[in-house]
């Protein structure tokens, strides 16, 4: 694994990068040369999902880079409309061949979908297949508290990972708080709030007092709270400047300064207990 970010070891005790690169909304056709400048760069986690149409492009990217397998931590999700025990199986295989990998560090669910509620059922494929050893370690998106208390209740096996939104303006204390009381790490997508926080002055503030960016500042601030978390540009310059955060530090005022950012309005994405469609 690379030395450009530290890593998180999961309560099974296998580890991962804590810093990730993502590839939310990235044509597949420019995917390859985004994984292949961000492996460049030294990120070594890629995540992905069916849903983002895109995992031939990483797939394409991972080989040309011509590291060995073990060197890089490959994660990707099952979409909505594949929930179900033989339905997940089927897009988990799909996926697999498009990534053009023989496993799959981490495969989450991407979203619950409790109307449908058949949540249980893939997770019950998903701990099939880590059986098999095609899933090093399992993951959740979007869960709320109630949904990962039914798995453990239903299967007794506890995802690794939460992966949630998570920014300065909506901080998800309660959630954070509740994987870590149940040895689950949380892992933030949308970690820049989806540009809607690059103008703050208070994050600009700090971010000239530290003479980075407003983006290292979020992305650092992920990192003090011990978070995972996933960075995503398709600009070279801004992959290689997202991972450099590991060489300074925040200091408490400006902690408190980002803590006093959260507003309980402040969700961007989906609702978790609502949200079921099928595509975006």
């Amino acid at each position: 694994m690379t030395k450009s970010s530290p890593l998180i070891t999961f309560t099974t005790g296998n580890q991962a990068p804590q810093l990730g690169f993502g590839v939310w909304q990235i044509p597949n056709d420019k995917t390859a040369a985004a994984v292949q400048t961000a492996l460049d760069a030294g990120y070594r986690l890629i995540d992905t999902a069916t849903i983002y149409e895109n995992e031939d492009g990483v797939g394409q990217g991972l080989k040309a880079s011509g590291l060995p397998r073990h060197d890089y931590f490959i994660s990707t999700k099952v979409w909505n409309d594949s929930h179900g025990f033989d339905a997940t199986k089927a897009a988990f295989y799909q996926s697999l061949e498009r990534l053009q990998l023989d496993y799959v560090d981490m495969y989450l669910i991407h979203w619950p979908v409790p109307k449908i509620n058949q949540y249980v059922e893939s997770w019950q494929a998903m701990i099939e297949l880590r059986n098999e050893g095609l899933i090093k370690n399992m993951g959740v998106c979007n869960f709320n508290a109630e949904h990962i208390e039914t798995l453990l209740n239903e299967t007794g096996v506890s995802p690794v990972v939460n992966q949630i939104e998570l920014h300065p303006g909506f901080q998800q204390q309660a959630m954070r708080q509740f994987n870590a009381e149940h040895g689950i790490q949380t892992q933030a997508w949308s970690p820049m709030g989806l540009g809607t926080l690059w103008d703050n002055p208070t994050l600009a503030e700090i971010a000239a007092k530290h003479q980075r960016n407003v983006g290292q500042i979020m992305l650092r601030w992920q990192i003090e709270l011990g978070n995972m978390v996933i960075s995503k540009s398709e600009t070279p310059e801004r992959i290689r400047s997202n991972l450099d955060i590991f060489s300074f530090s925040l200091d408490a005022d400006d902690l408190r300064a980002i803590a006093a950012l959260h507003s309980d309005q402040g969700r961007l994405g989906p609702d978790p207990q609502l949200f079921r469609l099928p595509k975006n």
